[in-house]
């Protein structure tokens, strides 16, 4: 009989327990599953809801199926339904009696809160430390990179100078932010739904603080519905989680057009690419191609889980068992590819020379141009029609504007002396954008110190 079988007369179909088991994923929360029972039982004992000597066997045995399980000498039943139903059938099977007094004063609703934050808490804490790695090796890029020009884009067609020390700290910042998000979840996990019970709580004495203390939570869940009817952490890791294999997948989509013949921008180390079945030739950028089509997975766990969320009453609903799933798939995910993604960026080579004979074409000085205009007392606006007419003129006669004779130049604008030359230089559009957000080597250069900094301090921060 189940362990909730005494309203029943009868005994479910062995195909209601398959579709109603969740032990086939629930069970890598065995850890967090026994570690919340042995805070509990230690509060029921300190209580006195029920006598100290059956809290201390049950605790001594948790830790034994604890240990059992982690040495692979364990088999889950599917009968058992869940993680929750598994552990405590053991305990009972092992100690009697004593066993069934373990769930007083709690419900499998609180439980299951209790065990997904846990296990949650756990993850983030992984996760954010492949962000931090990940960081730290585009950073020092960055650093060996300062001088290392490349067109910047829009739309896709080159527009100005860069450098791929400011390119790839345009993702750093990124992942900054991403790495915030992560721990604005923790925060709001980092709190302890155990004690709420089904929806109402409990007539026992619990002691909350003891277990949020014994579990290392910040804090206590102020309402019992919504404790137990809340999946609002798990939806937000969710979105975090989709924001930052989005910005993967842009910086991996910028890989697949740099790696291409007609980009030639980088090489991608043979370790992460791969072959074609027919054409010898070929070096296929998979990696990143795999990365890129595994952002449509993690869309698809938050979407899941908030159409789940979407029409449930309050308080706990048995739909919520679908809650786990997109959780622990994204988690997968992530933690699968973050590596990868890591040692792809970390072993892949630039091609200076293309990049720089690159940045050179396609007009990405004509700002400066127009800038140096301005500095001779031409309006903005009128400057920017006059180099437009340049451009036109050298895509008119296949020349640069770096190709023209002064002569050409005064023939659009009387304006023009030999100093625009200077100003017009590759190196000294760069160099010459030293504001804070710049490409310049000297703001780069200070960049890369202030995140060194940022690294430093998460390293010696703990939650």
């Amino acid at each position: 009989m189940k362990l909730w079988g005494g309203r029943f007369t009868k005994s479910t179909n062995d195909f209601t327990d398959h579709f109603h088991s969740s032990i086939s994923f629930d069970k890598r929360m065995y850890k967090q599953d026994i570690l919340g029972s042995i805070a509990h039982v230690k509060m029921l004992g300190k209580q006195d809801i029920i006598p100290k000597d059956d809290s201390l066997l049950i605790e001594k045995t948790l830790k034994e199926i604890l240990s059992d399980i982690e040495n692979g000498n364990v088999e889950f039943d599917e009968k058992a339904e869940d993680i929750h139903m598994n552990i405590e059938t053991m305990l009972i099977k092992r100690i009697g009696d004593i066993g069934k007094k373990l769930h007083t004063g709690r419900s499998r609703n609180d439980q299951v809160a209790l065990d997904i934050r846990m296990y949650l808490k756990d993850e983030i804490i992984e996760i954010k430390a492949l962000v931090l790695e990940l960081m730290k090796v585009l950073n020092n890029i960055a650093k060996e990179n300062t001088e290392t020009i490349m067109p910047g884009y829009t739309h896709l067609q080159r527009a100005q100078p860069v450098t791929v020390a400011h390119h790839i700290l345009a993702y750093v910042e990124m992942l900054k932010r991403d790495y915030d998000r992560l721990n604005d979840v923790y925060k709001r996990t980092n709190v302890m739904p155990l004690g709420s019970g089904a929806l109402a709580t409990t007539t026992y004495p619990l002691d909350r603080e003891f277990v949020m203390k014994e579990l290392d939570f910040d804090a206590i869940t102020l309402n019992s519905m919504d404790a137990v009817s809340d999946r609002d952490f798990c939806i937000e890791f969710l979105s975090a989680c989709s924001i930052l294999m989005m910005h993967l997948s842009r910086f991996c989509e910028e890989l697949i057009l740099w790696s291409s013949h007609e980009f030639k921008f980088v090489e991608i180390d043979d370790a992460y690419a791969t072959g074609s079945s027919i054409m010898p030739q070929k070096k296929n950028p998979d990696m990143a191609e795999l990365i890129r089509g595994k952002t449509g997975r993690v869309y698809g766990y938050l979407f899941s889980l908030l159409t789940v969320m979407k029409g449930i009453p309050l308080a706990y609903n048995k739909d919520m068992q679908e809650d786990k799933e997109p959780v622990f798939a994204a988690i997968d995910t992530i933690t699968s590819v973050l590596p990868v993604f890591t040692e792809m960026v970390h072993t892949m080579k630039f091609k200076k020379e293309n990049m720089l004979n690159a940045a050179k074409g396609g007009f990405t000085n004509a700002t400066d141009a127009a800038d140096w205009l301005v500095k001779n007392g031409v309006p903005f606006r009128d400057a920017h029609a006059i180099i437009g007419k340049l451009v036109l003129y050298c895509i008119n006669e296949n020349k640069s504007l770096d190709e023209l004779t002064i002569e050409e130049y005064k023939e659009i604008s009387p304006v023009f002396n030999e100093t625009v030359y200077d100003d017009i230089k590759i190196e000294k559009c760069v160099e010459a954008r030293n504001v804070i957000g710049g490409p310049s080597k000297e703001y780069t250069e200070k960049l890369t110190k202030i995140n060194d900094e940022y690294f430093l301090n998460l390293e010696t921060k703990s939650f």
